[in-house]
């Protein structure tokens, strides 16, 4: 039996929270940086140049990528022989509050959705928790904007409906998104399990790497014909039209009902950050 101190994973999610929002995950950038050396408009090369520059400044100081540090979504990878020594919610809670007020990050949560007085510190965070094999603890925080979370949908899809039911819908919502998420985008897909299950892939999905195909080759293959016909709407980066709309597409699947078909799209803008430590 491994144990972690409360006291350690708080000193983790503050470096992370920090760090996930001042320097972009090396395969997005790789990414961009190839999607403007291939992109044909002027305007949407120089765009994306701009995008580049932005993310090299943030590296440099350091300073947030963007202004709207998120909400903190901390996904959490908890091996069974693992014990933590005291309150895991409470250590993740004070280690956001840590990160968002030493990193100069802005607060962007309210207590309440309806009466929207902000808690201002940035909690509590959106907390995941996954047990699995193993004596590790795997920490992922994950500050997600709303400018592209609020263009996310979900739909419960018929059988009936079909692969070109999910098709559809995932176009339909990029296409409702337009501008709005500040593209170039990560769109990530859950199909399948229930309501809420579906939701969570799509957020997960956006974990992935976007050089990290689906496992499946038939999802894979999705993936990839999903890409091109997104890029095919030619929304391009910030909306200016142009072939790189989406940087990719990560689709996550799991078994479902004899009578549904969840599909859940979760949008993200070219910052799409997460940041992983492993205790």
């Amino acid at each position: 039996m491994k144990e972690i101190k409360a006291a350690q994973i708080t000193d983790v999610v503050a470096r992370l929270c920090i760090d996930a929002n001042c320097y972009l995950p090396q395969d997005m950038k790789e990414r961009i940086e190839a999607c403007e050396k291939a992109e044909p408009w002027p305007a949407a090369k120089e765009i994306l140049g701009r995008i580049v520059e932005n993310y090299h400044i943030a590296e440099s100081y350091p300073q947030p990528i963007c202004q709207d540090t998120g909400v903190a979504c901390v996904f959490l990878e908890i091996g069974q022989d693992v014990h933590i020594d005291g309150d895991l919610s409470a250590a993740i809670n004070e280690g956001v509050r840590r990160g968002y007020t030493e990193g100069y990050l802005r607060k962007s949560v309210v207590a309440d959705p309806i009466r929207r007085k902000n808690t201002g510190d940035n909690t509590p965070a959106m907390i995941y928790y996954d047990l699995v094999p193993g004596d590790s603890l795997k920490i992922t925080v994950a500050p997600k904007g709303f400018g592209s979370e609020n263009m996310s949908q979900i739909k419960m899809l018929k059988p009936s409906d079909g692969l070109q039911g999910v098709k559809d819908f995932i176009l339909k919502v990029v296409e409702d998104a337009g501008p709005n998420p500040c593209p170039p985008i990560v769109v990530g897909v859950g199909i399948g399990g229930t309501f809420d299950k579906a939701a969570f892939m799509a957020k997960k999905a956006l974990m992935r790497s976007v050089d990290e195909r689906n496992a499946d080759p038939y999802y894979a293959e999705l993936e990839q014909e999903m890409l091109e016909k997104v890029n095919a709407l030619g929304i391009g980066p910030q909306g200016f039209g142009g072939k790189t709309t989406a940087l990719a597409v990560n689709i996550e699947t799991f078994p479902t009902h004899i009578a549904g078909l969840p599909v859940a799209v979760n949008i993200n803008c070219h910052v799409t950050r997460h940041k992983t430590e492993v205790l």
